[in-house]
């Protein structure tokens, strides 16, 4: 008689898959990680660059920017110390204003620190300062 072959995988052969697959988790995520933090400061910057137009827009049509007060809820909504109501764009000039990549709002100062106007984020942290994804995005440095 003859013993039939047992068919499948030893402890050993399992082991040795598991940490292979660990190692290249270990590798994808070493390089993945960087690049979101990259991504969130692009976004940052695009979303700035959008917000930017909006306000130049509305500063073509009503003559100003939003005052601090009106902030950039002017962009959507039409202020209501407005001097002249009938020249603010229907449908506003943005639809809705994005936060940054780290879930805060953008920050609206008038005037800006090199202009009439900054839009900014406080980065990763949420604090002034600091460097690399923790750094303050603002407008007139883009």
């Amino acid at each position: 008689m003859r013993r039939s072959a047992e068919h499948g995988f030893t402890l050993v052969e399992l082991m040795v898959v598991i940490v292979i697959i660990g190692l290249l988790a270990t590798i994808v995520a070493i390089n993945v990680i960087p690049a979101t933090d990259t991504a969130r400061v692009e976004k940052a910057k695009a979303d700035i660059a959008t917000i930017e137009q909006a306000l130049e827009q509305y500063r073509l049509d009503n003559l100003a920017y939003p005052s601090a007060t009106d902030g950039l809820q002017a962009l959507i909504n039409p202020p209501a110390a407005l001097a002249q109501p009938q020249r603010y764009r229907r449908g506003g000039y943005i639809k809705k204003l994005p936060n940054d990549p780290w879930g805060r709002p953008y920050r609206y100062a008038v005037p800006g620190r090199k202009g009439a106007f900054d839009i900014s984020s406080l980065g990763a942290d949420g604090q002034p300062g600091g460097d690399n994804e923790n750094a303050d995005i603002y407008s007139s440095e883009l």
